[in-house]
C-alpha cells in the first residue's frame, strides 16, 4: 500500500524477521510482555515521536483493549480497528449479549446480567439446567471459562473461573449460560466502514480445537444447510449493525446438532484464521481494515462477494504432542515450508531464527485453497508432509494424521472432537513415527 511502517519490538525479538523488514524498528522494553508489548505508554510515545498517523494492533496483546484504543484517540492517532466505545461494548460479553437479545440475534439461554457470587451461580444454573458454562465478561481465548456438569461442580468452577479472569484480564465479572453439548464453532467475517457500509465475507468452521484453542480452520463450513448458512449471515450482519461496527471483525456462533445457532461473542480485531476467508472471497481483509480506519469507503458491496472453492488453515505450533503438547522453544536449525499453487505460508521464521519461550508457540500457518474440500485436504496433506523443521518439536505430524481421520474427512466433527479422540490421534502419530524409524533403519 506504500505506507511506511514503524515496528515496536521487545529485546527478545531484536533479531526477528519483522524487525529486519520494517522501515523503522524501535525496541520498547524487555522480553516480558507487560514491560513491552502491553506497555501502552511506550507504544504511544514511540508513535508520537515518529509522527505516526495510525497504529495497527495485530491480533494479540492490545488488539481488543478499549483503554489503548481510547489512548490512541486522545493522542490523535488512528487506531486501526473499531472505536474504543465499540470495543468496550462488544468486549464485555454480558453487555454484548444483552445488545444482541434486544436486536433479535439469537443468544444462548443464560443469566440475566452478571452473576455476583456462588450462591447466585447455583440458583442460575438450577434454573437453566446443567451443564452450564461459566464465563468471564471480559474473557477471551478460552480463559476465564469453566464447565459445570452438576450442582457439585458449580461453586469450585465459579471461583476458579473468576480467579483466572482476574489474573488474565483484571476483571472478575462473570455470567453463566447454558452449555451447548458438542457444538460446532462457526464464525462470520464482517467488514464495515465509517460510512455506514457493512458486509459479510462468508463463514469459517473453527470447530477443530484443543482445550478451546483453535488448530484447524476451514471456509466455507461443510455439512450445513443453505437456510442455516443464510441465517448465520443475516444474524451476523444484524449483530454488526446493532453495534455500529465500522472495521474488520468477526461474529462467532455455536451451532448445535439440530441446526440451531447462537451468538457467543464479537471479536473486534483481525483474527489468526482470516486467510481462509481471504482465499475463498478474494478480499484482502487487512487492506480493507486499514482503508476503513483511514475513512475510505469499502471497496466492495455485498453483491460483489462470491465464495469460490474451499480453504483450510493449519496452525503450526512449536510443541510436542507426545508430551502433552509441551511448548518447544529454541533455535531453528533448518526450516522449509512447501510452496506451490494453492499454498500460502504465513510465518516470520527462518533458518537460524528462534522460537521464543516468552510468547505464543505458533510458528506459522499453512493455508491451502482448492476447488473443493477433498482436493484442499489432499493439498494440505502434501504441504504438511513437505514441511521440515530441525531444532524444535512441532505439531505438524499430528495435523498431518488428522487430515486422514475418517470422521474429519466426512466433516463430522465438533469442538470436542480432538479432545475426545486425542489418544487415538496420538496413537496414530506414535505408529507413524515407529514406521518411519524402521524404514530409516
Amino acid at each position: 500500500m506504500g505506507i511506511d511502517t514503524v515496528l515496536v519490538y521487545s529485546s527478545e525479538d531484536s533479531e526477528t524477521l519483522p524487525v529486519q523488514l520494517a522501515d523503522e524498528a524501535v525496541c520498547i522494553g524487555p522480553a516480558q510482555a507487560q514491560l513491552s508489548y502491553l506497555s501502552q505508554d511506550a507504544i504511544l510515545q514511540t508513535a508520537l515521536s515518529y509522527e505516526c498517523e495510525a497504529i495497527h494492533p495485530g491480533y494479540g496483546f492490545l488488539s481488543e483493549n478499549a483503554d489503548f484504543a481510547a489512548g490512541c484517540e486522545d493522542a490523535g492517532i488512528r487506531f486501526i480497528g473499531p472505536s474504543s466505545d465499540r470495543i468496550k461494548l462488544l468486549g464485555d460479553k454480558n453487555l454484548a449479549r444483552e445488545l444482541m437479545k434486544k436486536n433479535g440475534v439469537p443468544v444462548v439461554p443464560g443469566s440475566d446480567g452478571l452473576v455476583n457470587d456462588t450462591d447466585e451461580a447455583c440458583s442460575v444454573a438450577e434454573s437453566i439446567g446443567y451443564p452450564v458454562l461459566i464465563k468471564a465478561a471480559a474473557g477471551g481465548g478460552g480463559r476465564g471459562m469453566r464447565i459445570a456438569e452438576s450442582a457439585a461442580d458449580i461453586r469450585s468452577a465459579f471461583e476458579s473461573a473468576r480467579a483466572e479472569a482476574v489474573s488474565a484480564f483484571g476483571n472478575g465479572d462473570m455470567y453463566i449460560e447454558k452449555y451447548i453439548t458438542s457444538p460446532r464453532h462457526i464464525e462470520v467475517q464482517l467488514l464495515g466502514d465509517r460510512h455506514g457500509n457493512l458486509i459479510h465475507l462468508g463463514e469459517r468452521d473453527c470447530s477443530l480445537q484443543r482445550r478451546r484453542q483453535k488448530m484447524v480452520e476451514e471456509a466455507p463450513a461443510g455439512n450445513i444447510s443453505e437456510s442455516v448458512r443464510e441465517g448465520l449471515y443475516e444474524a451476523a450482519v444484524k449483530a454488526g449493525k446493532a453495534a455500529g461496527y465500522d472495521s474488520a471483525g468477526t461474529a462467532e456462533f455455536v451451532l448445535d446438532r439440530d441446526g440451531n445457532f447462537y451468538f457467543i461473542e464479537m471479536n473486534t480485531r483481525i483474527q489468526v484464521e482470516h486467510p481462509v476467508t481471504e482465499m475463498v472471497s478474494g478480499v484482502d481483509i487487512v487492506k480493507e481494515q486499514i482503508k476503513a480506519a483511514a475513512g475510505v469507503p469499502l471497496s466492495y458491496k455485498q453483491s460483489d462477494i462470491h465464495i469460490s472453492g474451499h480453504a483450510i488453515e493449519c496452525r503450526i505450533n512449536a510443541e510436542d504432542p507426545a508430551k502433552g503438547f509441551m511448548p518447544s522453544p529454541g533455535k531453528i536449525d533448518f526450516i522449509h515450508f512447501q510452496c506451490g499453487a494453492g499454498v500460502r505460508i504465513e510465518s516470520a521464521l527462518f533458518n537460524g531464527g528462534r522460537v521464543s519461550p516468552y510468547y505464543d508457540s505458533m510458528m506459522g500457518k499453512i493455508i491451502v485453497h482448492a476447488t473443493g474440500r477433498l482436493e484442499a485436504i489432499r493439498r494440505m496433506r502434501m504441504a504438511l508432509a513437505e514441511f521440515t523443521v530441525e531444532g524444535v518439536k512441532t505439531n505438524s505430524d499430528f495435523l498431518y494424521l488428522l487430515m486422514f481421520d475418517p470422521e474429519y474427512l466426512k466433516g463430522n466433527f465438533t469442538t470436542d472432537f480432538i479432545d475426545a479422540n486425542l489418544s487415538k490421534l496420538l496413537g496414530w502419530e506414535r505408529d507413524a513415527k515407529a514406521i518411519d524409524e524402521e524404514d530409516n533403519g
